[in-house]
């Protein structure tokens, strides 16, 4: 019997403003507390910090007061929680910092124009600078301070240092444009990362706050806090669906769209899944709960997207580590800048610390630091919209470097229910969808009569095309199963059997012989054959009248996805199957993968998995329940459809919102995009950083010309990232 495992996960949300170094602080006094197994914390995008730990030795709410002991601003997580009330919303919002960015601004341009026509009057024009240098190092200082109560320094610090001493050398002007453009800089970063948590957390806004219930014989509206699993629901048209559930009487179309990211309606019938958030269109419905509401697809994808922001890539968490020794350093050159020119070659006190501070400015690594998480985010954030769910920067920046794709076969690259395909009656093979003759319907109406009764996943197959074909079914009688090789009943005063050739071989058959060369053919195409013939009323032989053949049909867009992932470079493909090898070859062919890896167990998939690793990095995709193992082994696991079932979303790291699979292709090509975006930003930032030193020390640089390059590069560089919220899919390599 497996193992309960003895880990949990938990999601709190911090308060404040405050650096990547601070948020490093808080990661290592979470991972110091007993049973706490690891920890990811940020303040970007509205800040959380996610925690893996033990849960035999703690629960989530002693973490949070243990945190809280040791100085870490943490609250609990609400999937759908906004914004602090009151005046902390205001404080802290988005609007305040929009808001202080352009006063900074205004006051800027007045203090310049008052020293100019007005210079008489200087105290307006020192109003003015003191006003921008207020609203414009608001935050900064605000940051700042945050960072120096965790014993780290950080950029924004060097920004408040690097205004104060331009307007301590008198230019004051130069340093509020500093603060502004720094401002201006923090708006755009914020916007850039925000984009990802307000995206999916707005859904939370389409779901109702009410429902109609069914419960006890009485229909009543009720908030969707008191509804339990079971409570029947009742959805008209244009209504939104509360809660996830299950389709239990009508039939409609569904918008998913802010959910999967498809663009279609999707038919919904009984039986059929739904989830809350989704808009019903056309029908009414009934609905049995499913799930309650903070354990809803929504709310999970919410927190899900939260702990991305977590999960950092290497690169970025590199550069926040580096963060506190560069700056540092630059605090420490800019010193070493003023003191030895001053003290020790007698330099010109003004012009020495006004070259210290523009090397303060050009060299204070924003661009750099800000380059990584502005262009990871907004990626994550672009592709949750196309109904892909990176679970974490590291895992985006990860599934660039794929060299081998391995599939699962049942419900991945095929659609995972039987289908009738085939059917022989009269000699003549004829194919489903399609024209069928009336002897092909007559016995496709008499073998779903029989398999009515029967419950084995080929019957319903066979019932199934019965009903898509409108067929009035006769009555069936006198059924009996033979176990292992079929089943045999009364239909329109006939003895039909339904089963496999060894069934029939133990009878004394007419058309056997022409029926097993018909068998043969669709067999050796990867389809399951069962033989119907009409018994002689001894029970000893039989005149066979057909075949039907049902396979697992592949999906009409695996082909071109198997197509496009060699274009872009895949190594090699593997499909790894529980099945027949002979059925496994057969798709194997059609949808043209490499190899092909039959009758594997979970553990078999495991193997193989480790095994292709020799080729590069694999990526796995499954559908999470039996691959899961194969998923959590691979070095990126893909999980079909989040709608489906937790594994899926725990398992895995990335999450296709829908069964589409042409986004694999597209999740590869975005986590691509991406290390390019990183990797250019990269390189203009540093680039920007060594020219304007370089100059800066040999000649004499300008301070707000190192100001607008250092802030522009900064904003370059945030806009260059923005791009990748706009995912579309390439048409070509690139």
């Amino acid at each position: 019997m497996a193992e309960t495992p003895t880990y949990a996960r938990c999601t709190l949300r911090l308060s404040g403003h405050a650096c990547e170094g601070c948020a490093l602080k808080l990661e290592r006094k979470a991972e110091a507390i007993p049973g706490v197994r690891r920890a990811n914390a940020t303040f970007l995008g509205g800040g959380t910090m996610n925690i893996s730990f033990d849960r035999r030795v703690l629960d989530a709410p002693q973490i949070e007061v243990k945190l809280k002991a040791a100085g870490a601003p943490v609250k609990p997580f609400s999937a759908d929680q906004g914004t602090p009330a009151g005046w902390r919303s205001w404080l802290h919002g988005d609007r305040l910092a929009i808001t202080f960015t352009a006063t900074t601004l205004l006051f800027m341009l007045l203090g310049w124009l008052s020293t100019r026509s007005l210079p008489s009057l200087p105290a307006v024009g020192v109003a003015c600078y003191v006003l921008a240098y207020v609203t414009g190092g608001f935050f900064g200082v605000q940051a700042g301070w945050q960072s120096l109560r965790q014993a780290t320094v950080d950029v924004d610090l060097l920004m408040v240092l690097a205004a104060l001493g331009a307007a301590f050398v008198g230019a004051p002007f130069e340093g509020a444009m500093l603060l502004f453009l720094f401002s201006l800089s923090n708006v755009l970063q914020a916007y850039a990362i925000d984009r990802t948590r307000q995206a999916i957390s707005s859904l939370m806004k389409l779901r109702p706050t009410q429902a109609l219930c069914r419960r006890g014989g009485e229909t009543r509206l009720l908030p969707i806090e008191e509804l339990v699993v079971g409570d029947v629901l009742i959805v008209r048209p244009g209504e939104s669906i509360a809660l996830d559930g299950v389709v239990t009487e009508g039939a409609s179309t569904l918008d998913e769209a802010m959910l999967t990211g498809e663009s279609m309606p999707v038919s919904k019938s009984v039986g059929s899944a739904v989830f809350g958030g989704t808009m019903n269109q056309t029908g009414s419905l009934e609905i049995r709960v499913s799930k309650l509401a903070q354990d809803s697809t929504i709310a999970k994808l919410i927190q899900l997207v939260e702990q991305a922001q977590g999960e950092k890539a290497n690169t970025q968490r590199f550069l926040e580590k580096a963060e506190q020794t560069y700056a540092l350093s630059v605090i420490a050159l800019t010193a070493g800048l003023i003191l030895i020119p001053w003290l020790v070659f007698s330099g010109n006190f003004y012009d020495v610390f006004y070259r210290a501070m523009t090397v303060m400015v050009v060299a204070s690594p924003c661009a750099l630091i800000i380059s990584t998480p502005a262009s990871i985010l907004s990626a994550i954030g672009g592709a949750a919209r196309r109904g892909i769910l990176f679970k974490g920067g590291a895992h985006l920046e990860r599934m660039a470097t794929i060299k081998v794709f391995a599939f699962d076969k049942t419900g991945t690259l095929t659609r995972g229910k039987p289908q009738v395909t085939d059917i022989m009656a009269g000699g003549v093979v004829r194919a489903l969808p399609g024209e069928l003759g009336r002897t092909a319907l007559d016995l496709l109406r008499l073998t779903a009569a029989v398999e009515t009764r029967s419950e084995h996943p080929l019957a319903r197959a066979i019932v199934n095309a019965a009903a898509d074909l409108k067929l009035a079914l006769p009555e069936c009688t006198a059924f009996q199963s033979v176990s292992g090789k079929g089943a045999v009943a009364t239909v329109d005063h006939r003895r039909v059997a339904v089963g496999s050739a060894a069934y029939f071989q133990t009878l004394r058959c007419t058309g056997l012989t022409g029926a097993e060369a018909s068998l043969g053919v669709l067999q050796d195409a990867g389809k399951t054959c069962v033989l119907i013939g009409e018994i002689s009323p001894d029970g000893e032989a039989a005149q066979i009248l057909g075949v039907i053949a049902v396979a697992d049909v592949v999906r009409p867009e695996a082909a071109a996805v198997i197509a496009r992932l060699h274009q872009l470079g895949v190594k090699r493909i593997a499909m790894l199957t529980g099945d027949h090898r002979r059925v496994a070859e057969a798709i194997a062919r059609s949808v043209g993968v490499d190899e092909v890896h039959a009758q594997l167990l979970p553990e078999d998939k495991v193997r193989v998995i480790r095994q292709l690793r020799d080729l590069g990095p694999v990526a796995m995709v499954g559908d999470g329940i039996n691959d899961a193992p194969a998923l959590a082994a691979a070095d990126i696991g893909i999980a079909m459809g989040a709608g489906g079932t937790d594994v899926a979303m725990e398992t895995a790291d990335v999450v296709l919102m829908n069964d589409h699979l042409h986004n694999i292709a597209l999740a590869l090509d975005v986590s691509r995009r991406a290390r390019r975006v990183v990797a250019q930003n990269l390189t203009f930032a540093l680039g920007v950083i060594v020219v304007m030193v370089i100059a800066t020390l040999v000649g004499r640089v300008p301070l707000p010309v190192g100001v607008v390059m250092h802030e522009g590069s900064t904003v370059l560089v945030c806009l260059n990232g923005l791009r990748l919220l706009l995912i579309r899919p390439a048409t070509s390599v690139t």
